[in-house]
């Protein structure tokens, strides 16, 4: 199997304003759309939260916010005026999740649909406001990396933990299928990534693993292009049929 790489180009279209260069504030120069932004923390009433792993926003170019409160994810109105932004009429998934993700999700979700935040974006960090003095921090998120990242495999088929691993000093892929451990060459160069037979366990699973199992197998045969974004990887096939897997935590 050969992967090709395709790049993956995120434009940066700078948020309106006339602050000066320099100054702290949200200007021409210091763009904010267009960036995942990773949560670091909220601070509601006084005390601060560390936020999960997945927890960010992208404020996109078109008026439009989205993102994931750290389990949930969530998609609003985005308002820019000078040093501020305000999101609204948000609306958002309900999954369930663990009490203290939901208790951040809250705090978070309050903070950033409350009222206008000001802005204060330093280099890779942003500092979100509001007039009550609540305020979110974050930093400028990049893509995961294609080596020593566990892949987690969204699709096809969410039967198993099915994931898999580049090693950039073994030159191998490595995982699982759904149900069977699998280990293969993988030789990087010039762009592409081949990847030579893989060898496998041989167990027997429940239907629904083996099913997710062999739905693996046949989207990762032949040349695929692969792209990440932020935290997710998709594989395509000359075909067109996709892999797509996400950054475990």
């Amino acid at each position: 199997m050969t992967l090709t790489a395709a790049a993956v180009l995120v434009p940066l279209v700078a948020a309106c304003g006339n602050e000066k260069a320099g100054s702290g504030s949200v200007g021409a120069e210091k763009p904010l759309t267009g960036v995942v932004w990773s949560v670091d923390s909220v601070t509601v009433d006084g005390t601060t939260h560390r936020a999960p792993a997945d927890a960010h926003v992208t404020i996109g170019g078109d008026g439009r916010a989205e993102g994931s409160y750290g389990c949930n994810t969530f998609s609003a109105k985005a308002a820019l005026d000078g040093d501020t932004v305000r999101l609204s009429d948000a609306t958002a998934t309900e999954m369930a999740c663990g009490k203290k993700p939901m208790d951040f999700e809250r705090a978070l979700a309050r903070t950033l649909t409350g009222a206008a935040l000001s802005t204060d974006l330093n280099s890779d960090r942003l500092t979100l406001t509001a007039g009550d003095g609540d305020t979110v921090r974050l930093s400028k998120s990049q893509d995961a990396p294609l080596h020593g990242t566990k892949w987690t495999v969204t699709g096809p088929g969410t039967a198993g933990e099915a994931h898999l691993t580049f090693d950039t000093k073994k030159g191998t892929v490595s995982g699982r299928l759904g149900c069977n451990h699998v280990n293969a060459k993988a030789t990087v160069r010039d762009g592409s990534i081949t990847v030579g037979a893989p060898t496998t366990t041989r167990m027997m699973c429940e239907d629904s693993l083996m099913d997710t199992e062999r739905a693996l197998l046949r989207a990762l045969k032949g040349p695929l292009t692969y792209e990440i974004d932020h935290r997710t990887i998709t594989l395509t096939s000359d075909n067109g049929t996709s892999v797509r897997a996400v950054a475990a935590r």
